[in-house]
């Protein structure tokens, strides 16, 4: 709930209205959640908080001896299980968190998309994610990646909503430019996003500079074209004034040749973005393997030739099933086709 909510919840139990603004800074500022701890509080409203209230609770933990990348399985009260990553880095802590449980985009290089969509994460299971991970590590988030599990745009309300209760200042207040979010290319929802007036990092999941060969890799692409989605990008950016993330997963033989990257320069020159290439995280269920480094390297001096802003991603968590969905999938498939409460 917003603060104006929880006003309305409050008065509706009876309650004196200042008691809307306590809560909400229990919940978003210092991050509780258990009533009880709650002292400021009676013991009348802290009982009725523990009734109507529901939580994100930790499941498993895997912890990358590499690099010190967290990653979390949370776990839902119906018994939903999500996957949230922890990454340190020298600029401050990202965690890249779920905007569902499954996924129904069928990009066929992620395990998010195996087993399909089970359902949307409501805003608190989204909030669950970052202050769980804060509370659990004990260091605070500075940057939120909507890049897990789950196509963030197919969860627009519940997304935008998110946006605004992690932002607020009265919470956690984080800064709007301290999120991305990602998306395979819902161009109606890319439009809309850039009419929200949020100063988010917008990035799109392009991964091929034709419609042929991004229809092998994303489903996305047999329903809006590249021409569509890049027109919406540049929509995104005329309103916003936010720079479009353009990220690319290089799978070896099928998209990091040389003509690939003349291809995707001649694509992207005139549209001033930025380009993150994705060394591919290979899964089990499919055939497709990561790009040499060689390869890697060769098609970002393409890109900056062409006047491209360009990086890799440096791959975090290689050690723990780093590739996104992949430690939900086994855990899925040590426990079952589906999750039940523990």
């Amino acid at each position: 709930m917003t603060e104006a909510e929880l006003t309305e919840y409050v008065i509706s139990h009876g309650w004196p209205r200042f008691r809307a603004s306590q809560i909400f800074g229990w919940f978003h500022k210092n991050r509780v959640q258990d009533p009880a701890e709650m002292k400021n509080l009676p013991a009348d409203i802290r009982n009725a908080l523990a009734e109507d209230c529901r939580y994100v609770r930790e499941w498993r933990r895997l912890a990358s001896k590499e690099d010190g990348t967290v990653k979390f399985l949370f776990q839902l009260v119906d018994g939903q299980i999500l996957e949230t990553v922890f990454m340190p880095y020298h600029h401050g802590n990202s965690l890249c968190i779920s905007s569902q449980a499954g996924c129904r985009m069928g990009c066929r290089f992620c395990a998010s998309t195996i087993g399909g969509l089970v359902r949307n994460l409501k805003p608190s299971e989204m909030l669950g994610q970052v202050y769980q991970a804060v509370n659990l590590t004990g260091q605070r988030v500075d940057n939120i990646v909507v890049m897990g599990t789950g196509e963030p745009l197919d969860n627009y309300p519940n997304l935008i909503r998110f946006l605004n209760l992690v932002s607020d200042p009265k919470g956690y207040n984080l800064s709007l430019r301290s999120i991305t979010v990602s998306s395979c290319g819902l161009v109606p929802k890319i439009r809309s996003l850039a009419e929200e007036g949020l100063p988010i990092t917008f990035a799109l999941s392009l991964h091929a500079a034709t419609d042929e060969e991004r229809k092998a890799l994303m489903p996305i692409a047999s329903r809006y074209t590249i021409r569509e989605t890049l027109d919406a990008c540049r929509y995104y950016f005329e309103q916003t004034h936010r720079r479009v993330t353009f990220e690319y997963s290089l799978v070896s033989g099928v998209n990091d040749t040389a003509a690939h990257a003349e291809r995707l320069a001649g694509l992207l020159r005139p549209l001033h973005g930025h380009v993150n290439l994705i060394p591919v995280n290979p899964i089990e269920e499919r055939d497709f393997r990561r790009s040499d480094d060689g390869t890697i390297v060769k098609f970002k001096n393409i890109l900056e030739k062409n006047h491209i802003n360009v990086t890799i991603r440096r791959s975090m968590g290689r050690d723990i099933d780093a590739a996104c969905g992949q430690l939900r999938l086994h855990a899925m498939q040590e426990e079952g086709s589906s999750f039940t409460t523990k």
